[in-house]
Order: structure tokens, then C-alpha cells, then sequence
């Protein structure tokens, strides 16, 4: 019948961290494409699409809404297992 300062929190699934990860990847391929374009030419040695850059933005919008949903995934994720603090900062 003792205190718990972590009675009503639960972990967090699997889920969240595959999310974060995820995440964390595509924003940062993100980046990578948005400030490097021509980054796949170089790596790989081909021109997918004639130089166009067609690709590359492709990659840039894709990258930017897998980042954006992972992110409210991981936040949903979070405010299921910590329900304290979801209300908190309301």
C-alpha cells in the first residue's frame, strides 16, 4: 500500500522505437538529399532519371511524409503509455 511514482505508466511498445528509428532515418535521408542531390549519381554510378532530378525530389517529398508520420506515430505511441503527461500539457 506504498507510494509508486510510476503507478499508471506503462512502456513503451516495440512499436515506438521502430518509429523513432524509422523516423530518424528518413529525416535524415531527408537532409541528405535535400542539401546533396546529386548523391545517388555518385554513390552508385547511374543516372536513374537522365539528370533530371527528377528522382531526387521524389525521394526528398517521400522521405519528408514517412518523417512526418512516423513522428505523430511515435507521439501517439507515447501518449498512450504516458497518459500523465499528455494531459499535463494541455
Amino acid at each position: 500500500m506504498g507510494f509508486h511514482a510510476f503507478d499508471g505508466v506503462r512502456t513503451v511498445r516495440t512499436r515506438f522505437w521502430v518509429e523513432i528509428a524509422l523516423g530518424t532515418l528518413s529525416g535524415l535521408l531527408f537532409l541528405v538529399t535535400l542539401i546533396w542531390h546529386d548523391w545517388i549519381e555518385l554513390i552508385f554510378g547511374v543516372e536513374p532519371d537522365a539528370g533530371s532530378g527528377a528522382l531526387e525530389w521524389l525521394i526528398v517529398a517521400v522521405t519528408a511524409l514517412v518523417t512526418v508520420l512516423c513522428a505523430l506515430g511515435a507521439r501517439m505511441e507515447w501518449r498512450r503509455t504516458h497518459p500523465a503527461a499528455a494531459h499535463a500539457s494541455q
